[in-house]
């Protein structure tokens, strides 16, 4: 589709305002027309003794009500034209956010942040331009040289029109030009601003990364490297412009100077009148703003097409992930079965989970451990189905996954992340998002639950406490418990943990998993842990290894079987010793150094 067509598809929702818009400038434009022609009259009225004063006042009425014609009509026209391209350019950006809410995972992580920006925000309002004030510069730059031509050619003179002409069909082609041009310059300039937001936007959101390992200089040289590119793309815009409008002025000035000069010999020798000749020069003045208005247009018409090709790229992406051949599925009780599950991601040669079989009923604790990059969050994104698996490898209630609605799916099942993503906003807030409204019992319940609650009231805005962004004000484990608070007051038949509670002590770690035996009998709790004492008491344990369930069982029978659970539990438990025993020696070795110093 070409961009055109693109923006026609909005266009036409508004098209009686665009209709209405133009009706008022062409009036406005044709009462524009008749102001020259009106003064023209009058000097030639009073050089000739052929105007009364009452004749003259007729006239200067004339010239008022023009005016007042011409004040409501560009009022009219501003809010018809202007108004359409501003509700336009919401409607795309609207369309254009919900079109990315339905992308999967998988899009993001090849698309750049600052680059989807751009196109929200920089390539929008260049969009705006071209649907509204462009379209007004080239239709007014049209029909007003029409009229201002043909009211010179037959009021005037036609040798004196046709000699002013000249220059400005010199400018008309060289907008031609010019616009193509500047339509691929514009285009680089474009792609080199979202790299440099991309960059500044990543820089940003990691900046105590980059002061931890002291690295500002070095950012600081990559910022000057990016900004520097998008300085010569932008400059490469204007040296264009820099060029083409001095030249312009040169080639306006000539043709007003052949108005002078050939325009005031035909006024010595009586071919025209002064008054003519005084209205013919404000039609030259006239016709400057056409030209001028026609290589705005141009201009605008160049980035805006460039800009709506980057809107229509997000557009035409499609997700891979989507609700195909569903059927009607009112909730989930919470079995969930795993039948030879295989997933290789997209630009891999070996698969990240193998051959997976289990089975787990409704108001089964499942636990998830093992060591980094054996697919662990891998097999949550499936659950949650972020990617496509083949038919029949996981099963809902019996149901393949593919077959069920993705929001029913999602809405049946509550989620706590590993980077406890929080918005900025307030505690309440978060902890609600997951549920329908503000309800402060059911967030202080479900925060009571995560162990947070008493952090919150310490707070001095308590739960009307507003995080930075990403949650940047909280600690890790005020993080993670209010991330396990959002969850649990959705009170979901399903719930999965992936490691939420590596951030927490031990301490608080057994009162959470308490509650959450205590407040969800009867249903699936899936939780992926690193540490063995946060899923012993699970009543399934998986073992991943190299993607395969390596072993499955309970606490007391995977220590029976003395394999890789074994190890991993004997190996913490030393590691656990070792650290009460470092702790234990350093608080002993305090306790002399105070002696000491007493004595």
């Amino acid at each position: 589709m070409s961009p055109l067509r693109f923006l026609m598809g909005y266009i036409k929702r508004h098209k009686w305002h665009y209709i209405l818009g133009i009706a008022t400038l062409f009036i406005v434009d044709f009462a524009n027309l008749y102001i020259p022609q009106v003064t023209g009259e009058i000097i030639d009225g009073l050089t000739l003794n052929t105007l009364d004063m009452r004749g003259v006042l007729s006239m200067v009425g004339i010239i008022l009500a023009l005016g007042l014609t011409l004040a409501v009509g560009r009022f009219l026209w501003r809010y018809f034209l202007f108004g359409s391209a501003r509700s336009i350019e919401k409607e795309i950006r609207d369309d254009m956010f919900a079109h990315l809410e339905t992308m999967d995972v998988e899009y993001y992580n090849s698309h750049k942040t600052g680059d989807l920006m751009t196109r929200f925000t920089s390539d929008l309002n260049s969009i705006r331009m071209s649907i509204g004030p462009a379209i007004i510069s080239i239709f007014d730059a049209t029909v007003m040289a029409v009229m201002v031509i043909m009211q010179m050619m037959f009021y005037v003179d036609v040798r004196l029109t046709l000699m002013t002409l000249v220059p400005m069909g010199v400018i008309l082609i060289g907008e031609i030009f010019y616009g193509k041009i500047m339509h691929s310059r514009y285009k680089q300039r474009q792609e080199a601003v979202s790299d440099l937001t991309d960059f500044v936007q990543e820089s940003f959101s990691g900046i105590r990364v980059i002061k931890a390992f002291v690295r500002e200089r070095r950012q600081l040289r990559q910022f000057l490297k990016a900004n520097q590119n998008a300085m010569d793309k932008n400059l490469n815009i204007v040296r264009l412009q820099a060029i083409i409008i001095p030249l312009l002025d040169v080639i306006i000035g000539t043709s007003g100077l052949i108005t002078l000069i050939y325009g005031g010999y035909l006024a010595l020798v009586g071919d025209i009148t002064l008054g003519k000749f005084s209205a013919f020069h404000m039609y030259a003045n006239m016709l400057v703003w056409p030209m001028i208005a026609c290589g705005d247009a141009i201009n605008m018409f160049s980035q805006g097409f460039a800009s709506a090709r980057r809107v229509q790229e997000v557009f035409a992406e499609k997700p891979e992930v989507e609700d195909r051949n569903t059927v009607s599925v009112d909730a989930l009780k919470g079995n969930i079965k795993f039948d030879h599950l295989t997933f290789i991601h997209k630009g891999m040669s070996e698969p990240t989970l193998k051959d997976i079989c289990l089975d787990v009923p409704a108001g089964t604790t499942l636990a998830i451990i093992g060591r980094t990059g054996n697919g662990k969050s891998t097999l949550v994104n499936l659950l949650l189905h972020l990617y496509n698996t083949k038919p029949g490898m996981i099963l809902f209630d019996g149901r393949d996954i593919n077959s069920i609605p993705l929001h029913t799916l999602r809405e049946n099942i509550a989620y706590v992340p590993q980077d406890n993503f929080l918005f900025s906003d307030t505690l309440a807030a978060n902890i609600a998002f997951g549920a329908h409204g503000e309800d402060m019992e059911k967030i202080v319940a479900a925060s009571q639950m995560a162990c947070i609650h008493d952090n919150i009231i310490d707070f001095p805005e308590g739960y009307k406490t507003v995080v930075g962004e990403r949650g940047v004000t909280l600690s890790g484990g005020q993080k993670q418990r209010s991330s396990i608070a959002r969850a649990l007051i959705k009170d979901a038949p399903i719930l999965i943990l992936d490691d939420a509670l590596s951030a927490v002590d031990t301490d608080t770690e057994e009162h959470i998993l308490k509650n959450l035996k205590q407040n969800r009998a009867g249903k699936t709790t899936i939780i992926i842990a690193h540490r063995v004492s946060t899923i012993q008491n699970a009543d399934v344990i998986m073992v991943l290894e190299e993607g395969s369930a390596a072993e499955v069982g309970s606490h007391k029978e995977l220590m029976a079987l003395g394999g890789i659970y074994k190890e991993m539990f004997e190996k913490q438990q030393l590691e656990a010793e070792i650290g009460e025993q470092k702790a234990a020696l350093e608080r002993d070795i305090a306790s002399v150094s105070e002696k000491g110093a007493a004595k």
